[in-house]
């Protein structure tokens, strides 16, 4: 399935359905009179969450959408029906903004959560409505008001409990297939994962969410390398899972480097639970047991060693992951 985290859509809810003139007429009814009916009220417009999603991909190709009218007044007095709501389904952690993106309007973070954007537009009235003891019959009606519409933006940031931050080629796609069902696409060149891909760790009695995250570079929160769109993802992630090459030339280098990056996005990022795994250590042609030190005296978060070529340690990453997240 493809990837698209934001979407430009234009929504229209429903106009009013118009009001009716009528005049009772029956054989034998000694008294007529007014009996229009009122129109019936237009759809509404109403974003619902749905967890089955996880992407904007639909509203790449559907980008209007518009809410039925209500129906026409009748005779009788018979108000028209009133027109069915449109319901749009988004992922869980959609933003509904303004066009300019200066407003937020609503979040969408839980699922089967609803929010009503556009309300439809009320039914005209009938001339049943307008009779009085000093005018007997009426002639007038009212049209039925006119739906709201607008250009929206939707944006999405992925709700996951790990997100995977490292630079390209740390090790992260190949560690998300280890640990969950998830298949990202995994080749030795840099960049091979171009958007976020959720994967969901499973044990005996737990279950979290982690999301590989494409490869950050410096100047990323400048556009360079993927951009800065793929850090928003970060904000949501209760913890982040730093994935270092232990055989990289500095690795503290490396390290630093993405969180400095995430420090110039959004500081505060940085104040995020943390743990970094120094990936790839199924090497027998480094001290490991330094570049380890070093980094204690680096940062204060747990540090651990893992190999995804050997799966050396995997389980315990996971069951960390797991102590981190109760404890959080």
């Amino acid at each position: 399935m493809k990837f698209l985290d934001q979407a430009k859509i234009h929504i229209s809810s429903g106009k009013g359905g118009d009001g009716c003139v009528s005049f009772r007429r029956e054989k034998y009814i000694e008294f007529g009179g007014p009996d229009g009916g009122n129109g019936g009220k237009g759809g509404d417009i109403i974003f619902e969450t749905s967890e089955s999603l996880n992407t904007l991909i639909d509203f790449r190709y559907q980008q209007h959408f518009k809410a039925k009218t209500g129906g026409q007044g009748k005779g009788k007095n018979m108000t028209g029906a009133k027109a069915k709501d449109l319901n749009i389904k988004v992922p869980p952690g959609t933003q509904i903004l303004s066009e300019d993106k200066s407003y937020l309007l609503q979040e969408m973070l839980i699922d089967k959560e609803k929010f009503i954007l556009a309300r439809g537009g009320k039914g005209g009235l009938g001339n049943n409505h307008f009779k009085s003891s000093t005018n007997r019959a009426p002639r007038e009606s009212t049209r039925g008001e006119s739906g709201t519409e607008m250009w929206i933006w939707l944006s999405l940031k992925l709700l996951a409990d790990v997100g995977i931050i490292g630079l390209p080629n740390a090790g992260k796609s190949t560690l998300l297939s280890n640990i969950s069902s998830a298949q990202p696409k995994i080749a030795d060149y840099p960049f091979t994962t171009l958007h976020p891909i959720l994967g969901v760790v499973r044990g005996d009695s737990f279950e979290f969410v982690v999301a590989d995250i494409p490869g950050l570079i410096k100047g990323a929160h400048e556009g360079r390398g993927l951009g800065d769109k793929f850090l928003a993802h970060i904000e949501r992630c209760k913890i982040l899972l730093h994935l270092v090459d232990i055989n990289s030339d500095d690795s503290l280098k490396d390290y630093a480097t993405i969180r400095s990056e995430l420090k110039k996005y959004n500081k505060d990022l940085t104040n995020k639970k943390e743990i970094v795994a120094l990936s790839k250590c199924d090497h027998n042609n480094k001290n490991y047991e330094e570049v380890e030190k070093a980094f204690s005296k680096k940062t204060k978060c747990k540090i651990l060693k893992i190999s995804n070529r050997k799966k050396n340690d995997l389980k315990q990453l996971i069951y960390t992951l797991k102590k981190e997240l109760h404890n959080i």
